[in-house]
């Protein structure tokens, strides 16, 4: 199934999809092994560091792969493209969906890069996402200031045909501080406006299972997680080396990669409403 049908039919359904970044080997069979257990669908995501990290056709052969391995039916996705160029190059190793984000640029200048985005992934039939509003990335400010705001959702939308949306309604990227307070009745103000696209939350590690779950009964459909995975899976070895003295890393890894596979588990029993 194509992933804007994918997505259109589970918010039909108030049900969520997670998205997980994947940084290697272990952490791609920590997530795909949770998704194979549980038996849901996922999104893989990567980010240009990630491709820098393993070469892009490596990270995707891997993904691709993994789906395939533990037959779990899936997605690959560039998340947070900076560039027409990353776009492009993404598209063309065979991505099933990339990210432009614009956010940080004026509105005029966002939807002009959406829409070159936009029209290229249309030849390849790959689902396009894009980002409005301030979502605070790790050491900037979380600012309020930088909600979405639904007539520029909807006037965005029209004119990118963008096929998802990353909207700004309390969340940031990397660990909070202070718990964060969704704003589900902003959420429901876009949801409202906009018609033809899919929502998308970004900065859902440490967001309270609660509030994960309002956004997705009132919109809310791709849900991000990273931040919890890189922890949890560095924490674990990090617990296990100072322990012990084994050099085999074929056996340490696993552990770090099954404790992966518990919090996404977790994860997806959350977002699928279970």
């Amino acid at each position: 199934m194509k992933l804007k049908e994918k997505l259109s039919s589970l918010t039909d359904k108030k049900v969520g999809l997670l998205a997980t970044n994947y940084y290697n080997l272990e952490t791609l069979h920590g997530v795909l092994g949770a998704a194979q257990q549980t038996g849901d669908s996922i999104i893989l995501q990567l980010t240009q560091s990630s491709i820098d990290y393993m070469g892009l056709d490596s990270a995707v052969a891997l993904g691709r792969e993994g789906l395939k391995q533990f037959g779990v039916e899936g997605w690959i996705h560039l998340d947070h493209g900076s560039s027409v160029e990353l776009a492009q190059r993404c598209l063309d190793a065979g991505f099933d969906s990339v990210m432009i984000d614009g956010s940080e640029l004026s509105f005029e200048e966002n939807v002009k890069l959406t829409q070159e985005v936009v029209k290229r992934a249309a030849f390849y039939g790959a689902h396009v996402e894009a980002e409005l509003g301030f979502v605070a990335k790790l050491g900037q400010s979380h600012a309020h200031s930088g909600f979405t705001q639904p007539h520029e959702a909807r006037q965005f939308v029209e004119e990118t045909g963008v096929d998802a949306l990353a909207i700004s309604i309390g969340t940031a990227h990397g660990f909070y501080k202070e718990e964060p307070k969704l704003q589900i009745d902003l959420l429901q103000a876009i949801v409202a406006e906009v018609q033809d696209a899919t929502f998308v939350l970004h900065g859902s590690s440490g967001v309270p299972e609660s509030q994960l779950r309002a956004a997705i009964q009132n919109g809310i459909c791709k849900v991000n997680l990273a931040t919890e995975i890189k922890n949890i899976f560095m924490k674990t070895l990090q617990d296990i080396l100072t322990q012990n003295e084994e050099i085999d890393l074929r056996k340490v890894f696993p552990k770090a990669t099954n404790a992966v596979t518990e919090l996404v588990k977790g994860k997806l029993d959350i977002v699928n409403n279970r």
